[in-house]
């Protein structure tokens, strides 16, 4: 076990590092940026926090005492009245939410379109762009709809857009500098997204209650038995967190869109 003691390693990078069990005394984070970071089991003590934003998934987060996770999640109920159909438990909430995620999905895009086309090629804060969002939501689709559920064991078409930590697998594209327009990218989304539609349409209360068949070859997720309910949850998910970090972006870009024509 290596002990930095004193050690100034300001600015340094940690990439697909194990840090697990790792110790932190009197140090100094001010700055630090963690993306795809897992930190379940973390315990701090005697922190400071200030300025400081965190998105991702809480699960029995205690801050002084108190368990913030159901106090987070029912304001985000109360700001978005429409996320609690995100949580279905039957085969007609399933399709009650789908109908929430294409009409919001809708005003988003036409949102999108009224920006200059370059503008969705461009990345706010070191996110993915608007065109690229939609890439990934494709390759989610086709991960957990085609592969998990249809048993398609390589679904990917070549604009499928994996996350940035997802370690390098055969078959699977990751092109990131391919810049399709945003009609060839929406002609990909509405394929897939009627390929949920379908699945949805055809749901009965044994079916969401099953498991999937594992496939074969590699890819993502891996090829062992999922529960159909899941896969289907890991969708409406995706769905709805990454509308929301488009809709985010999309607010800054009009914001800086406006600005540079002032």
């Amino acid at each position: 076990m290596a002990d930095f003691i004193g050690t100034e390693l300001r600015g340094a990078r940690f990439e697909r590092a194990t840090l697990a069990d790792a110790e932190f005394r009197a140090c100094d984070l001010t700055g630090a940026r963690f993306r795809g970071v897992a930190m379940s089991g973390v315990v701090m003590h005697g922190v400071e926090l200030g300025n400081v934003e965190i998105n991702g998934e809480l699960e029995n987060v205690t801050i002084n005492g108190v368990d913030v996770g159901p106090l987070i999640e029912a304001e985000l109920d109360r700001r978005y009245p429409e996320r609690a159909a995100m949580r279905p438990t039957t085969p007609d909430g399933f399709r009650a939410a789908w109908d929430v995620v294409e009409r919001l999905w809708d005003g988003t895009v036409a949102r999108a379109r009224r920006l200059d086309p370059v503008l969705l090629h461009a990345s706010v804060d070191g996110e993915w762009s608007f065109v690229e969002t939609l890439r990934h939501l494709a390759f989610a689709t086709d991960s957990w709809v085609r592969r998990a559920v249809l048993g398609d064991p390589s679904p990917w078409d070549p604009l499928d857009l994996p996350w940035d930590e997802m370690p390098d697998t055969p078959g699977v594209p990751r092109d990131r500098a391919v810049r399709p327009s945003l009609d060839e990218v929406l002609a990909l989304r509405r394929d897939r997204m009627a390929g949920v539609r379908e699945v949805l349409d055809g749901l009965t209360e044994a079916s969401l209650d099953a498991d999937t068949e594992p496939v074969d070859g590699p890819g993502w997720p891996p090829p062992q038995r999922f529960p159909v309910r899941e896969c289907l949850l890991v969708v409406l998910n995706e769905e709805w967190q990454h509308r929301l970090y488009a809709e985010r972006d999309l607010d800054r870009l009009t914001a800086d869109d406006r600005d540079a024509g002032a």
